[in-house]
C-alpha cells in the first residue's frame, strides 16, 4: 500500500502546477482530499522555490474553479439543491452564519484549514443567491493568501517535512488517509450522482 501512495505522490509532482490545478478541481468538488493540495504544495515548493508564485496561482485557479462546478450545481436548484448535499441540522446551521454576512464566510472557509466544512459554505452561499462573481472573486482571492502562507511555510520548514515524509511511519500514515479519502469520495460521489437524478 505505500508503494502505492508513493507512486501517487510522485504522479502529481511529476504534473507540476498542473497537478496543483487538477487536484484542487477535484477536492474542491466531489472528492474527499483534505490537504491533498497541501502537501502538494509544500513537496513541490520545496523542490523549486522560485516557481512558488505559479504553485499558488495554479491551487488557487483549481479551487476556484471546483467551486465553480458546486455553484452550477447548487445554485439553479436553490434550497432544493444544497438540501441533497447537507442535512437539515447542517443546513440550518450554515444558512444562518451566512445569510447576513456571506462574504466575510467565504473568506473564513478559504482561509481555515481542514475538518473546516469548506464545500459546506460555498454550497449554502451559493443556495442562497449571493451574486456569483462576487464568491469566486472571495475564494480566488481567499485562497491566493491561504496558498501563498503554506507556500512560505514550506520555504521555512519544507527540508524538515520531507525528511519526515521519507519514514516509514508516514507513509503508512498517508496510506491509511488515502484509503479513509477513497472511501469519503466513493460516498461523495454517490450522493452528486443521486442528486442530478430528476426527482
Amino acid at each position: 500500500m505505500h508503494s502505492f501512495v508513493h507512486t501517487l505522490f510522485v504522479f502529481f509532482v511529476h504534473l507540476g502546477a498542473f497537478g496543483l490545478l487538477l487536484l484542487g478541481v477535484l477536492d474542491d468538488t466531489f472528492l474527499f482530499l483534505p490537504l491533498g493540495n497541501d502537501l502538494l504544495l509544500v513537496a513541490l515548493t520545496v523542490r523549486h522555490h522560485s516557481l512558488l508564485p505559479l504553485y499558488v496561482a495554479a491551487a488557487a485557479a483549481g479551487s476556484t474553479l471546483g467551486c465553480y462546478v458546486i455553484d452550477l450545481i447548487v445554485r439553479k436548484r436553490g434550497g432544493a439543491g444544497v438540501r441533497k448535499i447537507l442535512s437539515a441540522k447542517r443546513l440550518k446551521y450554515v444558512e444562518k452564519k451566512v445569510e447576513n454576512r456571506a462574504a466575510a464566510a467565504l473568506l473564513v472557509a478559504t482561509l481555515a484549514p481542514p475538518p473546516f466544512p469548506f464545500t459546506t459554505v460555498i454550497a449554502a452561499v451559493s443556495a442562497l443567491h449571493y451574486p456569483r462573481g462576487k464568491m469566486l472573486g472571495v475564494i480566488a482571492a481567499g485562497r491566493v493568501v491561504r496558498f501563498t502562507i503554506i507556500g512560505l511555510l514550506a520555504l521555512w520548514l519544507g527540508r524538515h517535512f520531507l525528511r519526515i515524509t521519507e519514514t516509514p511511519a508516514f507513509e503508512w500514515s498517508m496510506a491509511a488517509f488515502i484509503a479513509l479519502c477513497v472511501i469519503g469520495s466513493a460516498i461523495s460521489i454517490y450522493n452528486w450522482v443521486h442528486s442530478s437524478r430528476p426527482a
